[in-house]
């Protein structure tokens, strides 16, 4: 039975390291820029965090096609263990960045499944790592797998992949994300999104492209929230002037609209709402 649990986990980690890529990816392609990404990047520097996440998502799936494509014995013992141990060496930093993660940025999630995956790291998210990397472990020494010989083997191979699933979902808060979203549709109102996000989707708009030559800071003097937009506020000149460039963002669809307004830096932005900026026809 043990030789059957090491086994198992081969073709298990190798679907959630593709399914972990392709999830992130989804989540850049759906906000449009790569900056994206999710996790522990946020802890990167802003020139590093890009490279961080490419590194991420291809880390994730090459290890994932390797394991599938040595798990039948192609490539020798030694590709064989140490596509292996990487994966272990993946898992292991994973959970120590989820701790750096949780203590420096509690308020971000791990990112692992892209958008199901923004729910604070805890306790659970990091169990979840540990046991993934000691399952990534056990897999070093593991023969080629072979088809199972007998219903009886085939039954008994369910039947742990079944029960180990059970414990990753327990472990797993993306699975209460998802029986959420499928239950109810959450109205943009009330919707949690993420500022690092908005400002990935707001830097990858042709709004900002237009104006970030004029803006005086990359850093937003002012962030807030109507409804289902989020005001962005950057200092910036034009024509000689000091004024404030106010984005809005849409938090709600796969490609948002993002709305740009200038304000005379003397108004003051406290005079206007978040209507009477959208109603703005002094657009640059």
């Amino acid at each position: 039975m043990l030789a059957l649990v090491r086994e198992v986990q081969i073709p298990l980690l190798a679907v959630l390291l593709c399914c972990g890529c392709l999830a992130k990816a989804a989540r850049m392609i759906g906000a449009r820029s790569i900056d994206a990404g999710t996790g522990p990047t946020v802890l990167f520097p802003l020139r590093l965090r890009r490279t961080a996440v490419v590194a991420m998502c291809a880390s994730e799936f090459a290890l994932g096609a390797g394991l599938l494509l040595t798990a039948r014995g192609r490539g020798g013992d030694e590709l064989t263990s140490a596509i292996r141990g990487a994966t272990a060496l993946l898992f292991g930093t994973a959970v120590a960045a989820l701790h750096e993660l949780r203590t420096r940025r509690p308020d971000v999630g791990c990112g692992c499944f892209g958008d199901l995956s923004d729910t604070p790291v805890t306790w659970r998210t990091m169990t979840r790592a540990g046991l993934l990397c000691a399952a990534a472990l056990s897999t070093i020494g593991v023969p080629a797998l072979r088809m199972p010989g007998s219903p009886r083997q085939a039954a008994a191979f369910l039947i742990v992949i079944a029960a180990e699933l059970a414990v990753l979902a327990a472990l797993s808060p993306e699975v209460g994300q998802l029986f959420g979203r499928m239950g109810r549709a959450e109205p943009c109102e009330v919707r949690r999104v993420p500022v690092e996000r908005t400002l990935a989707m707001l830097r990858a708009s042709t709004p900002w492209l237009r104006c970030s030559p004029y803006l005086t800071s990359a850093t937003p003097a002012d962030v807030w929230r109507e409804g289902c937009w989020r005001f962005l506020a950057y200092p910036a000149v034009l024509a000689n002037r000091r004024v404030d460039v106010v984005f809005a963002i849409y938090l709600a669809g796969r490609r948002p609209p993002v709305r740009v307004g200038v304000v005379e830096a003397d108004t003051g932005l406290t005079r206007l709402d978040g209507e009477q900026l959208l109603q703005l026809s002094n657009y640059l």
